[in-house]
């Protein structure tokens, strides 16, 4: 994915996982993706240029010396959240990897109860 690509994909990552809800408690430029009521994704609403997702703190440190599109999380627990550029420069694939991780932490803390 790159470009435009990318803008329209990562929202349709996102809301293609199980039980995931497009939500936006923090205005209309702000798209929050939950699951189970907890948040998994953060991003633009309309052009999104990057989004914020949930990871292992191991893999957080990583992730950042690695790719330089990847930061500790802006605005969120920089031990827990990344927060990706959305400009093509990933390999092909990892930031789908990196939302599902996300989606897939937020879920493994849910109680069973409320899991999809």
């Amino acid at each position: 994915m790159s470009g435009a690509g990318q803008v329209t994909g990562i929202h349709a990552v996102c809301q293609a996982l199980p039980g995931a809800l497009l939500t936006f408690p923090f205005g209309e430029e702000t798209a929050v993706f939950k699951v189970g009521g907890k948040v998994f994704a953060l991003t633009g609403a309309d052009s999104p240029t990057h989004v914020t997702l949930k990871a292992e703190p191991a893999d957080v440190t990583g992730l950042v010396e690695t790719y330089a599109a990847v930061e500790r999380g802006y605005h969120m627990n920089k031990k827990h959240w990344i927060t990706v550029q959305v400009d093509g420069s990933l390999p092909e694939g990892l930031l789908e990897e990196l939302v599902e991780d996300s989606y897939d932490l937020v879920v493994d803390g849910l109680p069973a109860r409320d899991r999809p």
